[in-house]
């Protein structure tokens, strides 16, 4: 059993996430014809097989910054250098972008606005942006009490989406990896984490727009109703019912990038939480092998795990 969750959950992300870059876009009557059943390149980005997207560069920007304690300016200034310098892409190159995650780093380079202001808080910014990048964070945030917890993911957030309803979601989320860390039963960590943010968010009014997952079971709900767009709440319904109706990482990854349209999203956010229930060893070891800068990211794992360890 890997004793590194923080490797645990970055790979779990950046698999997940190499596995749906070659089908980003395709639609799910598509993929039910054609499923993906393994590592492949190549396709929508022309990417050859293990080559993650922007989920993962700024998943490890966030836990490269993270290596030196938390501070938001350092995080944004990481993400201008992947969007600027090319910091943590796969092989050199930024080949996929959101609009609102690239409008804010460019006022995060402008310098003009507090980091935490830098991203849109419209309703126009409640993409994924946020919520395929934020789970690093569970692992500093992890014994703080709630209402510090849930400040530190608003900021992080909103570096890039300052939405109410994009930074729920990224609550949400940690929370639910918070309960998974803690050793607890997916259905149980479900709860805790449903528990948490009726009791947290009840007065919020962007909460019913997640009460499929808040307050209903998603897991319950048959995949026709499972939307799988780049919008905020979709990711995050799609995310958490592949991981609560699937009994593996693979199982979990697989199902997420057949659901189709924002595969690689889908696939890394579904991932994360697989990967940290299940561990790096239950990633078939021949996708692992296959993803770009492996060596380099499971060094990232073991220096974030020794920076919060010295906490």
């Amino acid at each position: 059993m890997s004793t590194n969750k923080v490797l645990d959950a970055l790979m779990g992300v950046c698999v997940g996430d190499a596995l749906g870059v070659p089908v980003e876009f395709q639609p799910r009557s598509l993929l039910r014809q054609q499923p993906v059943r393994d590592m492949i390149g190549y396709g929508t980005h022309h990417q050859p097989p293990g080559t993650w997207s922007d989920d993962t560069s700024l998943t490890l920007c966030l836990a490269e910054s993270l290596c030196h304690g938390y501070d938001l300016y350092d995080i944004g200034q990481k993400f201008v250098q992947w969007y600027e310098q090319n910091l943590w892409t796969p092989h050199g190159r930024v080949f996929d972008v959101g609009v609102t995650t690239q409008k804010a780093i460019r006022r995060l380079r402008a310098g003009k606005v507090p980091p935490q202001e830098a991203g849109g808080r419209d309703e126009g910014s409640n993409g994924n942006g946020s919520l395929m990048r934020i789970l690093p964070i569970a692992f500093y945030v992890r014994s703080l009490p709630p209402e510090q917890r849930f400040r530190i993911v608003a900021e992080v957030s909103a570096l890039t989406h300052g939405h109410r309803r994009a930074i729920l979601s990224c609550c949400a989320y940690i929370e639910l990896a918070l309960h998974l860390l803690a050793g607890q039963p997916a259905e149980v960590a479900y709860r805790q984490m449903q528990h948490t943010m009726q009791t947290h968010f009840a007065h919020e009014d962007e909460l019913p727009m997640l009460s499929r997952v808040i307050t209903q079971d998603i897991s319950r709900l048959p995949e026709g109703e499972i939307r799988s767009s780049g919008y905020v709440v979709h990711t995050l319904e799609a995310a958490l019912w592949c991981f609560l109706t699937s009994h593996s990482y693979a199982e979990t990854v697989l199902k997420a990038v057949n659901l189709g349209e924002d595969t690689d999203t889908t696939g890394a956010v579904a991932g994360g939480l697989a990967g940290i229930y299940y561990g790096v060893e239950d990633i078939p070891a021949h996708w692992v092998a296959q993803i770009a800068r492996r060596e380099e990211i499971i060094a990232l794992a073991e220096r974030l795990q020794r920076a919060l360890a010295d906490r």
